[in-house]
């Protein structure tokens, strides 16, 4: 049986595919809407789901250690205060891809109080949560 939290997976002849997900994970200040990852289909060295940082929110400082990072942004605006002592900053907006390195200390910004952000998010690695580590400035 599937619902919005655990949606069902289907399977045929080597392809999966998932018909729609809510969200089913809370953490850091953003909500991950279920994706596909080693868990549920498999894949050995990959993991993507969609991220949604409500209005006004923020995601901690963090390290990815040891997988990358891409992002496409479908909807909103954020700033990123990145690298050592999160002393750089840049501002993305909807249609943005952005690269994380691994090891990168970062921190996101949802620059809008009224409007969420929501990015397709894609690792370099099977788990979706495994090796984030907060950073301290």
């Amino acid at each position: 049986m599937s619902d919005d939290r655990h949606p069902k997976v289907e399977r045929e002849a080597g392809l999966a595919w998932i018909r729609g997900s809510g969200v089913c994970r809370e953490w850091n200040g953003i909500q991950y809407k279920l994706g596909m990852s080693g868990k549920n289909v498999g894949a050995k060295a990959l993991s993507m789901n969609v991220a949604v940082i409500p209005p006004g929110g923020i995601a901690g400082a963090h390290i990815h250690v040891g997988f990358e990072v891409m992002l496409y942004i479908l909807e909103g605006r954020v700033r990123h205060e990145f690298g050592d002592g999160l002393r750089h900053q840049v501002e993305h907006a909807a249609g943005d891809f952005i690269f994380i390195e691994p090891g990168v200390p970062h921190e996101v910004y949802n620059v809008s109080d009224t409007k969420p952000v929501v990015a397709v998010v894609a690792r370099s690695s099977a788990d979706e949560w495994d090796r984030i580590i907060p950073y301290e400035r």
